[in-house]
C-alpha cells in the first residue's frame, strides 16, 4: 500500500513538474525553408530542436512549402519570445517582411543556410548549423535599419540592371551541385546580352540629378554576391544605406570597374557615383523592363518611380563576433533574457 502510495505521489509530482515546465518555458517559432542549400535535413531538425529545448525553448517547427509562405506563417503567427528564419536570405526577407505586418513586432533571429549567404557571412556563422545556433543563442540583441523599396522591405540589397537576375533565375539544381559556382555559371550566359541604359532623374537629401546608368544598387550591408569589404564602414543601425548608381556601358569596362569597386576607394571610381543616405527616389523615363533584385528574389514591378526609406521597427539576436564592426550603438548590446 505504502509502495502503490508513494508512486502515485511520484506520478503526480512529474505532471506537476511538467506542467510548470511547460508553462514557464521559453516559446521559439522556428521557420526553415526544407529546399534551402545543402542542409535542414531531418537529422539537422532534430539537432536543433534538442539545442533549442536544452535552452529552455518550446518549439514551434514551421517549414516553409512555397514562395512567400514564411510572410504569411509570421502574419499568423501567436506571440514567441524568439522567431528564427533557417534558409537563405530570401527566407530572412520573407519572415522580416511578415513580421513587419504585425501590429506586435517579434524578436528575430537567423541561421544561414542558403548557397550564398551574404547576411550570414557578414554576421560571421561559420557552415556548421548547430554551432551557427550556439553563437544565435549567445548573441545580443540589436535594433537594425531595414531598407524599404516604397513599401517592400529589403535587408540587405536592391538593385537593377543587366546581370541581376542571375540571383533569382539560377536553376536550383545548378545551386545545389555547384553551390555559388553554380551562379557564375549562369551568369556566363547572361554576359552575352548587351548593357542596358537607362535615364534616371533621382533625389538625393533634397539634391535632383539626373544622367545615364546601367546599373543602380541600394544596400545595408558590407558584403553582395558573396564579395566582401565593398563599402567602408558600414553600420547595420546608423539610420544610412548605400547608393552606388553606375555609368558604364560597355563590358571590358564593366570588368574593370568591378575590378576597381573590390580593390580600391569607391568613391575614386571612374564611372560609380557613392551615396550614403536615408531617403531616395529615383524616376526612371519609361517603365523598365527588368525586375528588380531584392535580396536575391525577383520584384516584379510597374513602376517608373521608386522610394527608398529606413524601417526601425525590427530588433535581431545577432551573434557577437561582429557586433563592434556593424553596428555604431555598441554601449545598447543587450544580452538574451
Amino acid at each position: 500500500m505504502t509502495y502503490i502510495v508513494g508512486f502515485l505521489i511520484d506520478k503526480f509530482c512529474y505532471k506537476v513538474y511538467n506542467l510548470i515546465g511547460s508553462v514557464y518555458m521559453k516559446k521559439c517559432a522556428f521557420i526553415y525553408n526544407p529546399e534551402s542549400g545543402k542542409t535542414n535535413s531531418k537529422k539537422d531538425i532534430d539537432k536543433i530542436v534538442e539545442l533549442l529545448e536544452i535552452n529552455g525553448y518550446n518549439i514551434l517547427l514551421c517549414p516553409t512549402e512555397y514562395k512567400g509562405h514564411a510572410i504569411k506563417i509570421v502574419e499568423e503567427l501567436e506571440d514567441v519570445d524568439l522567431l528564427i528564419s533557417c534558409g537563405g536570405d530570401g527566407t530572412l526577407n520573407e519572415v522580416v517582411t511578415g513580421n513587419l505586418h504585425r501590429k506586435e513586432k517579434l524578436l528575430l533571429g537567423h541561421l544561414p543556410t542558403g548557397t550564398t549567404n551574404d547576411v550570414g557571412a557578414m554576421y560571421g556563422y561559420t557552415k556548421n548549423l548547430v554551432t551557427n545556433l550556439q553563437l544565435l543563442l549567445k548573441g545580443a540583441v540589436k535594433n537594425i535599419d531595414v531598407c524599404m523599396i516604397d513599401d517592400k522591405p529589403f535587408v540587405y540589397v536592391a538593385c537593377i540592371g543587366n546581370y541581376v537576375d542571375v540571383a533569382y533565375n539560377t536553376p536550383r539544381d545548378l545551386k545545389k551541385k555547384f553551390g555559388r559556382f553554380g551562379y557564375i555559371i549562369n551568369a556566363i550566359n547572361e554576359f552575352k546580352s548587351d548593357i542596358k541604359k537607362y535615364k534616371l532623374t533621382y533625389e538625393i537629401d533634397g539634391k535632383v540629378y539626373s544622367g545615364e546608368y546601367s546599373f543602380v544598387f541600394i544596400s545595408n550591408t558590407s558584403r553582395i554576391g558573396g564579395f566582401n569589404n565593398i563599402y567602408d564602414d558600414v553600420k547595420l543601425d546608423d539610420d544610412m544605406f548605400e547608393v552606388v548608381l553606375v555609368s558604364v556601358f560597355n563590358k571590358a569596362q564593366l570588368a574593370m570597374t568591378m575590378t576597381s569597386v573590390l580593390t580600391s576607394d569607391i568613391n575614386k571610381v571612374k564611372g560609380v557615383t557613392y551615396f550614403k543616405t536615408n531617403k531616395f527616389s529615383i524616376s526612371f523615363d519609361e517603365v523598365p523592363t527588368e525586375s528588380w533584385c531584392v535580396d536575391g528574389e525577383e520584384l516584379k514591378h510597374n513602376n517608373k518611380k521608386f522610394d527608398f526609406t529606413i524601417n526601425k521597427e525590427i530588433n535581431m539576436l545577432v551573434p557577437r563576433k561582429n557586433i563592434v564592426k556593424l553596428f555604431k550603438n555598441i554601449e545598447e548590446v543587450d544580452q538574451l533574457k
